[in-house]
């Protein structure tokens, strides 16, 4: 973490110093802002925090509950949020309280006696298989408080309108009019850009004509946090459940005590018309010891319950205009499913990662309004992957022992897809900010349009080991990686045609780094590099401080095993790895056409940036 760069520091480092719209922001909402977002959900939050970087940009959140979620009904953290949480500055601690899945363990009927259960398989959890970072469990309360606090200490200091209510919304040509409601009664607020993070049920999305589109609920679950006594040997593991009277998918929580248990409820009649959601808590308690037989629970302590129906839906378009967006969707607004896979608050993080960076970009200049017509383009696919892929685990969970002919289909099926649930499968097409005619052979472990998968490389400045991906924050950067030809000659000349490149595209009043991150990894050891060029070392800060960390070496040593260039399949030339603020790779180029890196931001980015 750095932050003497303007100056000493004494006090908490995350807090950074108030900036343009944080400084004496107002308390009441004003009359006319940049961004309104609708709704303090994960994708609400998380583009607070990421829109608290945008000083310049006068963002408010408003949330029509008086405060903030107490009881959060999302729990599954993938891996790829556990590393956007790196990047917002709190995986370290959320993964201190959170729950880690190092297991899943799957149960069926004893074949000798079909009306108890057998355990018949265990299997190792996929997250740290496949990234650094784990798979966990924690309220979507706590994930929200952390976003929250992120954005409060951030720049603009970002923090929740509570108690206002969204009612409608007129779009015009600059702007959009918003009808809310507070406890002083209706008033119109005037936002360039309005973002609708307020549900399935979102008056955002009705309200610009925006349209679900998919099947009807056809299966009802019953769904508890509980505090319980019981004999059953996995409560602490993560397990799926088959069994004659029905299924349970069984989450252990955090806090070493508590449990979240989804209990299949069975079919919904076409003509229940909702009914099932009244199930009472002790017949989805009663319908678990059923399922769970010979064992049993005895709950002392029921923290939340809910009955829901499984339908996957995807709104027709994520936005009210393809061509000039205005009004945007994300999360439950844009795409509803099933909550056994884990993936609702996952997904609807990215969304609003997705479009946070593309509105500060916008809104402060540095590119032109054509970017945002790419939040539709790249988040609806993904979407539909995510229906697709929950259809087939939710159909998997609900079969019933007569319809499974192999018993191990399940855990073969959580393994084998393991990549898409984690968020890693992600991988955006070709646009004006994923390149289409990358080098892919310099670099073919950074997948064009996937994120970037960081490796453990050694800082040259100190000699210590740090993962190479985890120096980049959500602080609305590019990063631009250049590793090192083995001679250097042609790194060399890179920096010198690159930092002309860096400053077209920097507004002439910034740092030299302030809208790219600009890092060199060497392909030897970090006590041989020498006469690194000073694209790599910029000055900071209003006192000019010399930047030592973003000078990097690949070969083993006495804290690190892994060789960068090894693992991610770059050769003696070298490369140029592009990447977006939101951690995706846009570009892979040689170090020899640095002319192509132009071409690439200019179709990006605006020049000149206004100052």
């Amino acid at each position: 973490m750095q932050f003497h760069h303007h100056g000493y520091v004494s006090g908490d480092p995350r807090i950074q110093p108030a900036a343009g719209a944080g400084i004496d922001r107002p308390t009441e909402l004003p009359d006319e802002v940049d961004v309104l977002i609708v709704g303090s959900g994960p994708a609400g939050m998380l583009l607070a925090a990421q829109m608290s970087q945008f000083p310049q940009v006068t963002t408010r959140l408003i949330e029509k509950r008086d405060g903030r979620l107490v009881l959060g009904q999302a729990d599954g953290i993938q891996p790829r949020s556990v590393e956007t949480f790196q990047a917002f500055g709190f995986a370290d601690r959320i993964t201190a309280e959170a729950y880690n899945i190092g297991w899943m363990n799957f149960w069926a009927p004893d074949p000798d006696a079909p009306d108890r259960i057998v355990r018949t398989t265990r299997t190792e959890d996929y997250a740290l298989k496949i990234s650094e970072f784990p798979h966990l469990i924690v309220n979507q309360a706590r994930v929200l408080d952390y976003f929250a606090e992120a954005a409060a200490h951030g720049p603009a200091r970002i923090v929740p309108d509570y108690g206002v209510e969204f009612l409608g919304l007129t779009v015009g040509d600059d702007d959009v009019e918003v009808r809310v409601r507070t406890i002083e009664g209706e008033r119109t607020i005037r936002a360039k850009y309005l973002v609708g993070c307020d549900g399935a049920r979102s008056g955002v999305r009705h309200a610009i004509g925006r349209t679900h589109v998919g099947a009807a609920a056809q299966h009802a679950w019953g769904v508890m946090d509980v505090l319980v006594e019981t004999d059953f040997p996995d409560w602490r593991i993560k397990c799926a459940i088959t069994a004659a009277a029905g299924a349970i998918l069984h989450i252990p929580r955090e806090g070493g005590y508590l449990s979240r248990m989804y209990i299949d409820l069975g079919e919904v009649a076409a003509d229940d018309d909702h009914r099932v959601r009244q199930t009472p808590i002790e017949e989805i308690i009663r319908r678990a010891n059923r399922i769970l037989h010979p064992y049993s629970i005895d709950v002392k302590q029921v923290a939340w319950h809910s009955v829901y129906e499984v339908g996957h839906c995807v709104t027709d378009q994520f936005v009210d205009d393809l061509h000039n967006p205005r009004v945007f969707l994300t999360g439950d607004a844009c795409h509803t499913h099933s909550a056994k896979a884990g993936q609702g608050m996952n997904v609807s993080m990215q969304d609003g990662f997705n479009l946070g960076w593309k509105l500060g970009h916008v809104l402060t200049g540095l590119a032109p309004a054509e970017l945002l017509r790419t939040y539709d383009d790249e988040r609806r696919p993904v979407a539909q992957q995510l229906i697709d892929f929950d259809r087939e685990w939710s159909s998997l969970m609900a079969r019933k022992p007569g319809e499974i002919t192999d018993p191990d289909e399940l855990s073969t099926y959580y393994l084998a897809t393991a990549e898409f649930p984690s968020g890693f499968m992600t991988q955006y097409g070709p646009s004006r900010i994923v390149a289409a005619d990358a080098a892919q052979d310099l670099a073919s472990g950074f997948p064009i349009g996937k994120r970037f998968h960081s490796v453990e490389v050694v800082r040259v400045c100190d000699g210590n080991a740090v993962h190479l991906g985890h120096h980049a924050k959500a602080d609305g950067r590019w990063r631009i990686y250049a590793f090192a030809d083995a001679g250097g000659s042609a790194l060399r000349a890179w920096a010198d045609a690159a930092r002309g490149i860096v400053e077209r595209f920097t507004p002439a009043d910034a740092d030299l780094d302030a809208v790219f991150d600009v890092k060199v990894v060497y392909p030897g050891r970090w006590e041989d590099v020498a006469d690194v060029p000073a694209l790599f070392r910029p000055r900071s800060g209003p006192l000019g401080l010399t930047d030592h960390e973003k000078v990097f070496a690949a070969a083993p040593s006495a804290w690190t095993s892994a060789d960068i260039f090894a693992e991610r399949g770059i050769g003696a030339d070298g490369a140029v790895v592009v990447v977006r603020p939101d951690q995706y790779v846009a570009h892979v180029l040689p170090l020899s056409q640095p002319e192509a890196l132009e071409r690439f931001l200019a179709g990006a980015l605006r020049s000149p940036v206004p100052a």
